[in-house]
């Protein structure tokens, strides 16, 4: 007889932002991975928390050094800091919620700025113009990939778009960069068809009435009929989740 043939599992990560220790919680939590598995990051890995040069360092390593195949999405922090860089953005870099002080100081140092705290003088050039990133890190984030798909899902850092009634697959999706900024409840409610797993909206802000998992909390992981969802808040006095498919198992850095 010939042995089982060992269904690969696939490993989806959500919105770090910034949170190296939460990053480390949640990957002791995950079993061994072996050359047969998939870690899926959905992008969002910098801005509000500490520690974004700490975890852009660690997922490149991970891209390099775990013995599993790693897929880094962009998310929309990165696709904005890289217009930042482009053309200057000063709308995102500007208001203190986006976090971007704390990024800029997680790389020149500084303490993590307070909740309201603006740049200081002597910050303002490098923080609006984006130029404290390491040239490496820029060409990182522009060689992020879009989307993922395995046999088990589609992983996009913020959803699919609606036209004419139907859902895009990412691959028809123009410009691809809405891929990572879409924010519609529609898609939350109606889209039916293959398993879509993203990060980008707070599961909090989702209809709970919808949830198959944990309904009656709505910070949890957010599980609808055709939609996971698993931004728990990372670096927004949340966690961190990651969903190992198809089981259906649920990790958590708390």
């Amino acid at each position: 007889m010939y042995p089982a043939r060992v269904q690969p599992r696939t490993f989806a990560i959500g919105d770090i932002h910034g949170e190296i220790d939460h990053l480390r919680a949640l990957v002791a939590k995950l079993p061994l991975l072996n050359e047969n598995d998939t870690l899926v990051f959905l992008g969002d890995y910098v801005d509000r928390g500490p520690a974004s040069e700490q975890v852009v360092r660690v997922v490149r390593a991970f891209e390099r050094e775990l013995g599993c195949k790693v897929i880094t999405l962009r998310g929309n922090h990165e696709d904005a800091w890289l217009r930042v860089r482009e053309r200057g953005w000063p709308e995102f870099v500007f208001p203190p919620g986006n976090g971007c002080l704390a990024t800029m100081r997680s790389y020149t140092g500084g303490p993590r700025p307070e909740n309201d705290e603006l740049a200081r003088k002597d910050e303002v050039d490098a923080l609006f113009s984006g130029r404290f990133f390491p040239e490496d890190v820029v060409a990182w984030m522009q060689s992020l990939a879009w989307w993922y798909e395995d046999e088990h899902a589609i992983y996009v850092h913020a959803g699919l778009l609606q036209r004419d009634g139907a859902f895009l697959h990412p691959r028809d999706t123009s410009p691809q960069t809405a891929l990572l900024w879409t924010r519609s409840e529609e898609f939350f409610r109606s889209y039916r068809g293959k398993r879509v797993v993203i990060g980008h909206t707070k599961t909090e802000y989702l209809p709970p009435e919808l949830s198959t998992y944990t309904p009656d909390d709505p910070l949890d992981l957010w599980a609808g009929e055709c939609v996971i969802a698993i931004d728990t808040g990372c670096g927004n006095d949340g966690f961190l989740t990651a969903v190992e498919l198809p089981a259906m198992k649920v990790y958590e850095s708390r």
